[in-house]
């Protein structure tokens, strides 16, 4: 009986396996013709790259994928890499059309960014930041940028919220007037007010190169007029019969504190700036002001609804405010030497041989030395009148300063000492008068160690300091030798600490000594 032939069954596994292949291959095709069909409609923002399918599963073999413009990769059989791109930190890859030959399809250019979505929230920050930072911030300005700017923001939002009570104390008073004038009339009294403002500013503006000589002085000093002038109209509220004159008081008061501001303006936002960025500083400066006083006036108005008394709530808001301006003013970092900083940076070196850092003299300036206040301890280019009462003293010590553009002396009546400047003096020169100047006093204070050293004794009793000729000679000889020895590395160090020395901001008087006339 022959063997009988069973009819094996296929193998199983085979079997499987084979399918599997199949099926990978149907679902493979199926996917890169979905990717293309999308990548060719859809928008420049695509999927996110793990939708893309690698150029290993399309069956491409290595040295075609790594062929192209830049990198030399597909997505597809059809579609190739060629650009890459970066902005603000966001990647992106750009890709075209194969059109054989190898050319590209022109206008198939598409965009597939490499960045997740952002949360909302980092979308709004970054939004926020584009109108209130500059450009490559915090890189692009100095530290001291993010505490001013900081202290500005405050200022402007109890500038704001104060806006709302004195404009509404100012229109209640206008109004309590409207049963006994015409509407006309109140219209004329509000135009004379505003124009009263515009005189006053312009008036003002003659003070000129004391915006630069005393910056931060007469910052804080028009800040203290704006709040002085939001008083005067508060008090229309009272007297209601004198809104004119009061009104246009308050407004010559806060013109004047406008032309302060903006014309000390574009030197602290240049103070902040780093390379030719003083624009972008200036208009993101003035934006975070403006976002404050909206916000401070909003507030305002929600609290005005309540009816708050007008003394208490002008009170806290103008100590927020003045508070605020202070340590605004504080903030700024200057690199130029006027009166203020040069007299931190001198007595800081005579006492301990070093000059303080840009950040430390600017910490130590006094800003309160109103720049109208005559009497000072030292007067730079005085008139010879002033200086010199005895033609004696005047005799004993020009000899002393025949070699200098400058002549330092001290008068004994008036207890100033005063460094005269001769007509070839320069820049240099009136630095070098001022640091000689310093130098003297040091020296006159050393020398009188049984009298009070506190400036207001110094300002007061002066009569016995320098009794006689003989020894105002001795000191001011032995300041000259000190000066000699010192005013070059005084320099250097000032230079090494970042202090601008090429320029002279000490706002020396206009009186210049020249020869004899013929």
């Amino acid at each position: 009986m022959p063997p009988m032939k069973l009819k094996q069954p296929p193998n199983s596994a085979t079997q499987t396996l084979t399918g599997t292949t199949s099926q990978d291959a149907r679902l493979l095709v199926r996917e890169t013709l979905r990717i293309s069909a999308n990548l060719a409609s859809s928008p420049p923002t695509l999927a996110p790259p793990s939708s893309l399918v690698p150029a290993e599963s399309t069956g491409l073999r290595p040295q075609e994928a790594n062929s192209g413009l830049v990198a030399e990769q597909f997505v597809d059989s059809s579609l190739r890499l060629i650009c890459c791109e970066e902005i603000d930190g966001r990647r992106w890859k750009y890709f075209t059309e194969n059109g054989g030959s190898k050319q590209f399809k022109k206008g198939s250019i598409r965009a597939v960014g490499l960045q997740t979505p952002r949360d909302p929230v980092d979308e709004l920050m970054s939004f926020v930041r584009s109108y209130v930072v500059p450009e490559g911030f915090p890189d692009s300005v100095t530290p001291s940028y993010v505490p001013y700017m900081t202290w500005r923001a405050l200022k402007h939002f109890f500038g704001g919220a104060m806006g709302v009570f004195t404009t509404q104390t100012l229109l209640n008073s206008v109004g309590v007037s409207r049963n006994r004038a015409a509407p006309g009339a109140v219209a004329i009294n509000w135009i004379l007010k505003d124009g009263a403002g515009r005189i006053g500013k312009m008036l003002f503006a003659r003070q000129g190169k004391k915006f630069d000589y005393d910056l931060k002085q007469l910052r804080l000093t028009g800040d203290l007029l704006m709040e002085l002038g939001a008083g005067v109209e508060l008090a229309t509220a009272a007297v209601p019969h004198l809104f004119l004159p009061l009104a246009c008081a308050a407004n010559v008061a806060k013109n004047v504190a406008a032309v302060t501001s903006t014309s000390t303006r574009t030197p602290i936002y240049k103070a902040f700036a780093k390379g030719e960025n003083i624009g972008d500083v200036t208009a993101k400066g003035e934006c975070v002001g403006n976002v404050a006083d909206l916000l401070g006036t909003g507030l305002s108005i929600l609290i005005s609804k309540r009816n708050p008394s007008l003394v208490t709530t002008f009170s806290l808001l103008s100590c927020g405010y003045l508070l605020s301006s202070y340590q605004e003013v504080k903030a700024v970092v200057l690199h130029t030497l006027n009166r203020a900083r040069f007299t931190v940076a001198v007595e800081s070196f005579l006492k301990t041989g070093r000059v303080p850092t840009l950040q430390e003299g600017n910490m130590m300036e006094s800003i309160f030395n109103f720049p109208w206040s005559k009497h000072r301890p030292i007067v730079l280019g005085p008139r010879f009148k002033d200086a010199f009462q005895d033609p004696n003293s005047y005799l004993a010590v020009e000899p002393v300063f025949e070699k200098e553009r400058y002549i330092v002396t001290y008068n004994s009546s008036k207890g100033n000492i005063y460094a005269l400047l001769k007509d070839q003096a320069k820049s240099d020169d009136i630095l070098k008068a001022a640091f000689h100047a310093h130098v003297l006093l040091h020296i006159i204070h050393s020398s009188n160690k049984n009298q009070s050293s506190s400036q207001k004794h110094w300002e007061n009793d002066h009569s016995n300091l320098m009794p006689t000729t003989a020894d105002l000679e001795a000191r001011i000889a032995e300041s000259y030798k000190m000066v000699s020895a010192l005013y070059g590395p005084f320099k250097s160090k000032a230079t090494e600490q970042g202090w601008v020395m090429s320029e002279s901001l000490l706002n020396p008087g206009r009186a210049r000594l020249r020869e004899l006339f013929n």
